[in-house]
């Protein structure tokens, strides 16, 4: 019977967490915003990367980050410096960001700003390689990050993540000549798990790679935000 309720309750919580998604996701689709929910393991790049795009796109797009972190706002501090809107969610003890915790940054957002003149949302979800993948926040595409460091055996050992991820960046790729790395035998692993995933190796340190995602968000943003689309048009 322990059991039997344990399966139960993990089950209700997230159904609950969907809904809470789907209503999150409402609020972005009305105001014609785009949000990517950004994850990886702690220490993978996902603040450098979101610094490099912040700086590469903050006058090109209309972007707001909420940034989740178990503790602290040091990572929210950084991408301050940047000129954009950060919502920092501390999630205390637990693992990831849920719908629940990413819609109270909306109503904090919501407060401060007009939502309908931005256009681009990037989640940075807590450090995770497992937990961020089951919890949906209303995005519309997930991006999963993995280190040249973490080795070629991640995607298999922690499936989820590379299954859900539409984008899948290979970064640090600067340290690839100084590992015994097959980058190789990682996009294979990834493709074991997911044959559909963008596949992107970059390299914050050197650039190499950078220009493709950002055109990947661009890209991804146009198709989603009316007045992009029109723009684009024009």
């Amino acid at each position: 019977m322990h059991q039997t309720f344990d399966a139960a309750l993990g089950i209700n919580l997230l159904h609950a967490n969907q809904q809470g998604a789907e209503h999150n996701r409402a609020h972005f689709d009305r105001w014609g915003i785009i949000c990517l929910n950004i994850m990886s393991s702690p220490g993978a790049g996902k603040t450098v990367l979101l610094e490099r795009t912040l700086a590469a796109l903050s006058e090109e797009l209309k972007i707001v980050v909420i940034e989740g972190d178990m503790t602290t706002e040091l990572d929210a501090d950084r991408l301050r410096q940047y000129g954009v809107p950060v919502i920092a969610i501390n999630t205390g003890r637990s693992c990831h960001l849920d719908s629940k915790m990413v819609a109270g940054g909306i109503h904090q957002f919501e407060h401060l700003h007009n939502p309908s003149d931005f256009n681009l949302v990037l989640v940075e979800n807590v450090g995770n390689l497992v937990c961020p993948a089951e919890f949906e926040v209303g995005e519309h595409y997930k991006v999963a990050l993995l280190s040249v460091t973490e080795g070629e055996d991640k995607p298999l050992k922690y499936p989820l993540m590379f299954q859900e991820a539409d984008c899948l960046l290979i970064t640090k790729m600067d340290l690839a000549p100084y590992l015994e790395i097959d980058i190789s035998r990682i996009e294979a692993n990834i493709r074991q798990m997911n044959p559909h995933a963008t596949i992107i190796s970059v390299s914050a340190k050197t650039g190499e790679g950078l220009e493709i995602w950002l055109n990947w968000v661009r890209s991804v943003t146009r198709e989603h935000v009316p007045e992009l689309q029109a723009a684009t048009s024009d």
